[in-house]
């Protein structure tokens, strides 16, 4: 049975023809438009493309913060047969957008008047394109722009000189495998992969996810995650589209800070019934909250801790524990509820009946302090390879520390490092299979092969099925940094590198388990430092000589960095802010090193758990901290 996005589309708007689908807030508030007006504006855009010449198959880029055109712009590549390549709006690097596109093979680019200048820098390289389509009025355009007004009257000009059939006919050709999306994540090397899902992986998705959570056409949310992230992408817009529910973009601010800013303000205007969120968004709000209730005294933070701990108790960590004597605590529950915890939620709308946080683990003390205040945060779990969402805990049934039960239908099964399926309860690979599973990977068969292999997907990341039928995700099977945005990056590529250009690091890991900051462990060539530090008349065996030491392997790594020779090779973001020196090398005797002789991360981690640790506070960053200075002995 054919069932396309522009399908699901397509009944939405039968169903829920003057329900709410976008909200925005471009003046003094949030204005609404319908799901007609929306297929109407998709119509426009869809034929207007067709008239600038996109043919069916063609990839286009998409460059913009969340907003109406967004969704309205991707809609519309679907009506002319185009294939959307997301772009992050954290793509600051020439580097990174100029690969995309390149590597997308991108004739067409949607982008907004904000972002408009990253294209313009690389405008030159990008022979393929034809033209740019920028969404917010400029003075003068350049060569190969076009305003997104002109783009719409040539759709009405189309409109009325072709029927309604002629016009329909590309939408109408897709079929369930046409590609739909081309998202690019980070791979092994520098370069990275373009995750190809099609128009069924995304509408079976949808499907899955519905099984976890019951959503109606009278809920809202309000997209506070970049659209080109596959989990707003899909549970922000297309499960909402799907139902009939409305869908609300964060006002877009003159800076990215001032975008930041208005997210506190547009939840309480918006009233979103759910919100997804990532760890480092969850702290923020946590730190918020409890700022608020200090302000008001002591007696108030008293009151909070007490309510709080009592509701905790309560709840406890899961819906499929017994209550036993707890029920007994329900009137207080409800006293405090109605004395204090409702005017905490009513900074967040008064309607928000949970958060649901994909990307990165989240922390159990988080989860209980959200499910305290009566807003509970459930962990999800998934990857772009699988449209994404694989599992999630809800308001049905959830576990803290869990990723809770599966989507349905799917198959999935827990793999060793042969990929022998393991009993229920053992660690190992999570691996999976179904209709979300997505195509490949962009003109890359052989990390495709290496991935996907006879449907299931060999996902990289650990973990176990419990026997309660619950997914516990414990981190990388393979060695992905995970940041507290939840964005992922391979570290391998930026490791061989240091090691190759620098004759000062003989081993080097980076580490990123869901901090504000990448750092990294090197184990330092000392043969090549002495000869070094001897021009300098200096010795390993000084404290001088130490110190010089740590600023010439500071140099080795800040050669990757911004002015530095390498710049551009890697992501910012993922370069090591800080790092620690080590006193010995990893090797096979203190099993750091494999017989194949890669690194054994797990073992070195925990090996240095307490350097590691060190590096995120204050002391730990500076370069010529003690610990530093004596491992160099």
């Amino acid at each position: 049975m054919k069932k396309t996005l522009i399908d699901l589309f397509e009944q939405s708007v039968k169903r829920f023809p003057n329900n709410t689908f976008l909200l925005e807030k471009t003046g003094k508030k949030f204005e609404p438009t319908t799901y007609t007006q929306v297929k109407e504006q998709v119509y426009r855009l869809g034929a207007g493309l067709q008239a600038l010449g996109v043919k069916k198959g063609d990839t286009m880029a998409l460059l913009s913060e969340g907003r109406n055109m967004w969704v309205i712009g991707e809609l519309a590549m679907f009506y002319a047969g185009a294939v959307n390549v997301p772009l992050s709006i954290k793509l600051e690097e020439s580097n990174d957008l100029l690969f995309r596109l390149i590597h997308g093979d991108v004739k067409f680019i949607m982008v907004s008047g904000t972002q408009l200048r990253k294209i313009r820098t690389i405008k030159e390289q990008l022979t393929d394109v034809q033209k740019i389509i920028v969404f917010d009025k400029h003075e003068s355009y350049e060569d190969k722009e076009i305003a997104l007004e002109e783009v719409l009257q040539m759709g009405d000009e189309f409109l009325k000189s072709h029927t309604m059939e002629e016009f329909l006919q590309v939408a109408n050709s897709i079929q369930n495998d046409d590609y739909a999306t081309i998202t690019y994540t980070s791979g092994t090397t520098a370069d990275p992969k373009g995750v190809v899902l099609t128009h069924r992986n995304y509408t079976a998705n949808v499907e899955q996810a519905l099984t976890l959570v019951d959503i109606n056409e009278h809920w809202r949310t309000l997209i506070i995650l970049p659209l080109d992230h596959c989990f707003a992408h899909v549970v922000g817009f297309y499960i909402m589209m799907s139902v009939g529910a409305t869908a609300a973009t964060v006002q877009v601010g003159r800076t990215p800070l001032e975008s930041l800013k208005n997210i506190p303000l547009n939840i309480k205007e918006v009233k979103p019934h759910f919100i997804l969120s990532v760890p480092a968004l969850a702290k923020t709000f946590k730190k918020n909250i409890e700022q608020g209730i200090r302000a008001k005294g002591k007696t108030t933070l008293r009151l909070f801790n007490w309510g709080m701990k009592i509701r905790q108790v309560y709840f406890g960590d899961s819906s499929l524990d017994p209550k036993g004597l707890r029920i007994l605590l329900k009137p207080l529950v409800d006293l405090f509820d109605k004395i204090l915890f409702s005017k905490v939620r009513e900074n967040f709308g008064g309607e928000l009946k949970f958060f649901i946080g994909g990307g990165a683990l989240l922390d159990k003390d988080l989860q209980k302090f959200y499910i305290g205040i009566g807003m509970p945060m459930f962990q999800g779990y998934g990857l772009s390879e699988a449209t994404p969402v694989i599992s999630s805990n809800g308001p049905d049934l959830y576990r803290f520390g869990s990723s809770g039960k599966l989507v349905k239908p799917i198959e999935l099964k827990i793999c060793d490092s042969e990929g022998k399926e393991l009993p229920t309860g053992e660690m190992g690979e999570i691996v999976v299979k179904g209709e979300n599973v997505m195509a490949g990977y962009w003109k890359n068969p052989e990390s495709t092969a290496d991935t996907v292999r006879d449907g299931w997907l060999y996902t990289g990341d650990l973990g176990y099925m419990s026997h309660e039928g619950l997914l516990y995700v414990k981190g990388r099977f393979k060695s992905l940094l995970i940041s507290s945005d939840g964005e992922k990056y391979s570290p391998e590529g930026i490791e061989e590198a240091m090691v190759e250009k620098s004759p000062y690091i003989d081993q080097v890991m980076l580490y990123n388990n869901q901090s504000a900051y990448t750092t990294a462990v090197i184990v330092p060539n000392k043969d090549q430092l002495t000869r070094k530090l001897k021009q300098q008349n200096l010795t390993l065996a000084t404290e001088d000589g130490r110190k010089a030491a740590l600023e010439i392997l500071d140099k080795a790594v800040n050669k990757f960095k911004k002015g530095g020779e390498f710049e551009g090779m890697f992501p910012e973001r993922w370069l090591p802010s800080c790092f620690a020196v080590l006193p010995e090398p990893f090797t096979e005797q203190n099993q750091m090193i494999n017989s194949t002789m890669k690194m054994v991360r797990g073992k070195i981690e925990k090996a240095y758990a307490a350097r590691i640790e060190y590096m995120y506070t204050a002391e730990g960053k500076q370069l010529m901290n003690q610990q530093n200075i004596d491992s160099l002995k």
